[in-house]
């Protein structure tokens, strides 16, 4: 019989990106790097497969997802190869890549990993399709498109989502990346991990949905933030108690959101609470 790890049939999506408030916690992209690698390696080790919507800078956050997997990965006579990442890469990200540049990535990927190009409506794009796709800059209504559907791809696909950080400007889309993939998972009551720590995006949610007191140190109101007053008070559907997710909010330490992601996730696991299986 083959074993399979507790998590085995989850797919977790992890939303990280650059906070504003990291200098003045403490805080620099390596720890960030560090903090994103360390939740991936433990959810890798109970079997979950992971998802990430982002680009593929060198040394970006894809990138070490990559080698995480491709460091833990089992073989396939030790369980049932299912391990693994997928990355989202929505239109307007691919769009302005050579596709040559595309090409040569994938090629450089282990069985563990997966590229999945998205058109702008959301479908999956395949290789010869792309190369009859002009390259070139997007448009800011491709933008937005184009993210709200590869986003919309991902619920669809994971069982539960996972943020940190997130920038509160320069971005694009309709809203800060992490706001509208957290206001997705609220709306459609997947499992939603949130954390606080690094500040950013994460935090504002939690605070918007009182978790947290607000911070001592104001800023203006990003777009879409108030949609977001709906959800004040909900159960976030993820496995913890409310003070277990106040505390989540709000830790620095790594190792203790790492501990209460995971009793949430096999909380939920145990009772049978996952509204769907990610595929």
């Amino acid at each position: 019989m083959t074993y399979r790890e507790v998590l085995n049939q989850r797919v977790a999506a992890i939303s990280v990106s650059e906070s504003p408030d990291m200098p003045e916690l403490g805080f620099t992209e390596e720890h960030l790097r560090d903090a994103m690698a360390e939740i991936a390696r433990h959810l890798l080790a109970l079997g979950a497969r992971l998802a990430y919507g982002g680009d593929l800078r060198t040394l970006g956050f894809t990138e070490l997802l990559f080698e995480l997997v491709a460091r833990h990965s089992r073989k396939q006579d030790e369980g049932d190869g299912q391990m693994g990442v997928t990355d989202y890469l929505a239109w307007p990200v691919h769009i302005l890549m050579a596709t040559a540049d595309l090409e040569r990535y994938t090629s450089e990927l282990t069985e563990y990993a997966k590229l999945v190009l998205l058109t702008l409506e959301g479908d999956c794009c395949t290789m010869n399709e792309r190369h009859m796709m002009r390259q070139g800059p997007p448009t800011e209504a491709q933008w937005t498109q184009g993210l709200t559907s590869m986003r919309r791809v991902m619920l669809r696909a994971t069982d539960a989502r996972v943020v940190l950080g997130g920038r509160v400007e320069g971005y694009k889309g309709v809203m800060p990346g992490i706001a509208e993939e957290s206001l997705l998972s609220l709306q459609t009551r997947q499992p939603l991990f949130l954390i606080g720590g690094f500040g950013g995006c994460a935090r504002d949610i939690a605070e918007a949905l009182g978790l947290i007191l607000p911070s001592a140190t104001s800023r203006p109101k990003w777009k879409g933030l108030d949609a977001l007053d709906a959800f004040k008070g909900v159960d976030m559907d993820n496995g913890l108690t409310r003070e277990e997710n106040a505390i989540l909010a709000k830790t620095p330490h790594v190792d203790e959101a790492v501990a209460l992601i995971l009793r949430g996730l096999l909380r939920l696991e145990a009772d049978g609470r996952f509204a769907h299986t990610g595929s």
